[in-house]
């Protein structure tokens, strides 16, 4: 059938000597596989309009579970700003990159307004290593591996928290200490607030780069090593951080 639908490019492969295969998230339906023949032809009027990590109006013939055909498309938000410099294509990399290796563990469509609200925070230029943060404990749920941010991981006592552990992926209580790294106190709260805060509603964001460097490293270490995702563009935009 001939459907008319909005979604974003996470992911393409080429196919045949002009054409390309795309994969689209979508709210309604999730992610979509799309053939665009032709579209690499220097010629082809959709060339520039269906390029990889860029929001598109597509009309296609839709397949459910096969590939479905490209018709026509016009561009809805390219993200001309995060693709402006090397870090902040790192960051647009990683989430579309995350997003899509997310999505084929756990088809949950509610990963799209994540996403497409995500970049929208990054482009009108809020922190992207906070919003990025927020997106990973957020997709956490979908992974089946939701943090303990409420109480001690160990004895469940929400007195007294101390730090925060990634090998136990929560808080630890100081009853519970065993010579974890301890994390700066603000840290404690910071990460909580990302997980219950909706990404919509911020306006602004004021966290120190200390707490904001212990969010991530921590966030690091824990989908290393209980997601069994990897992410190379994690990897090299880690190091662009570290470099900051």
């Amino acid at each position: 059938m001939n459907l008319e639908v909005d979604g974003i490019i996470l992911y393409e492969t080429p196919f045949k000597e002009n054409s390309k295969i795309i994969q689209v998230l979508t709210l309604k339906y999730g992610l979509i596989g799309i053939i665009c023949k032709g579209v690499l032809s220097p010629k082809s009027k959709l060339r520039a309009k269906v390029n990889k990590f860029s929001l598109v109006r597509f009309n296609i013939i839709y397949k459910e579970n096969k590939l479905s055909t490209l018709i026509n498309a016009d561009i809805i938000d390219n993200y001309t700003y995060l693709k402006s410099d090397i870090v902040l294509i790192s960051y647009l990399t990683y989430l579309c990159e995350l997003t899509y290796q997310v999505f084929k563990e756990s088809n949950n469509n509610k990963l799209y307004d994540i996403l497409i609200t995500s970049l929208n925070k990054i482009s009108n230029k809020l922190d992207p290593l906070v919003i990025t943060n927020m997106v990973e404990i957020k997709y956490l749920d979908s992974l089946g591996i939701k943090l303990e941010l409420n109480k001690c991981i160990k004895c469940g006592s929400n007195i007294n928290i101390l730090t925060l552990d990634s090998n136990l992926g929560g808080f630890i209580c100081q009853n519970c200490y065993n010579s974890e790294y301890i994390v700066d106190k603000k840290t404690l709260g910071t990460i909580r607030k990302y997980y219950y805060i909706d990404i919509k509603k911020i306006v602004n964001i004021n966290i120190s780069l200390k707490v904001k460097k212990e969010i991530n490293i921590f966030l690091t270490n824990y989908y290393e090593k209980y997601t069994g995702l990897y992410v190379k563009s994690k990897v090299f935009l880690n190091k662009l951080i570290s470099d900051n």
